[in-house]
């Protein structure tokens, strides 16, 4: 019953009866583009997690359960397979009226419609054969792989204002993530090959505070102090390598950080 009313409910703001038909300010389309968004999402769970069912009951002779069985199965079988239809629908319409708003709200913005990318539907990447790995390998969520691959693909595509979108929503969606760590770095190079330094500073800042004593602490210091230099702040930049010299002394980062410091006139 539930993924009935949640079909039921989508269907209602495809209609228009809970979200209007037009909207021509900014505010109205982002509220119009959260509402969708939030039932789009809403209806994916609801395809992919049923409710617990209540079980019948069989009573009669083995013969004629087995008969009942088959039966309400039956029955079952084609009730899901008319709900799941009703829901993939509503999400199909849902998901183009969105992208319409997207497009829309970008424009009104002053944005790039041309970066602009196709979401899956729901929020949810498209599912793929998960990947092999070892035993002892990290686990990966859900579509976590395929999120982060897409991401990567389109950095090296050269897109790389669409790559920093995909990937700063990789590392929002996954947070904790065994990718965060190389995500992180892709983000800061995106951003150095758009031309935003400052944003990927923050990056490789974040990346070293998220885990400061970690493995990818070195790569982070030392990006760190690279994009600090390459915006003017030198006494910062050395500071960076520093704090990568002391801390990380025999790593491959400290000694490329030692050849780095004479151009940044480093004591």
């Amino acid at each position: 019953m539930r993924a009935l009313r949640a079909a039921t409910l989508g269907c209602l703001i495809w209609a228009g009866t809970l979200v209007p038909a037009q909207a021509d300010s900014v505010a109205e389309i982002r509220s119009e583009l959260n509402a969708l968004s939030a039932v789009v999402a809403d209806l994916a769970r609801e395809l992919s997690s049923g409710a617990a069912a209540s079980q019948p009951g069989f009573d009669g002779a083995l013969i004629d359960r087995v008969e009942q069985i088959r039966t309400e199965l039956a029955r079952l079988t084609g009730r899901t397979e008319e709900l799941e239809f009703r829901i993939r629908r509503v999400i199909d319409e849902a998901s183009n009226r969105l992208g319409d708003l997207e497009f829309r709200l970008t424009e009104l913005e002053g944005g790039d419609t041309s970066a602009l990318t196709q979401r899956p539907l729901g929020g949810e990447a498209p599912r793929a054969p998960a990947p092999s790995a070892a035993a002892d390998g990290p686990e990966l969520a859900a579509g976590e792989n395929v999120a982060f691959e897409g991401a990567r693909s389109l950095a090296q595509a050269g897109d790389h204002d669409a790559a920093a979108q995909a990937l700063q929503e990789f590392l929002d969606l996954y947070p904790g993530s065994p990718l965060g760590a190389e995500a992180s770095l892709l983000l800061g190079e995106a951003h150095r090959a758009r031309g935003a330094e400052p944003e990927a500073a923050r990056a490789y800042l974040n990346l070293y505070l998220a885990d400061p004593d970690g493995p990818s602490a070195p790569r982070a210091l030392l990006a760190l102090g690279d994009s600090l230099g390459r915006l003017g702040q030198r006494e910062e930049a050395c500071v960076m390598f520093d704090e990568l010299r002391n801390r990380f002394g025999t790593s491959t980062e400290a000694q490329e950080a030692e050849a780095m410091r004479p151009a940044l006139s480093c004591p």
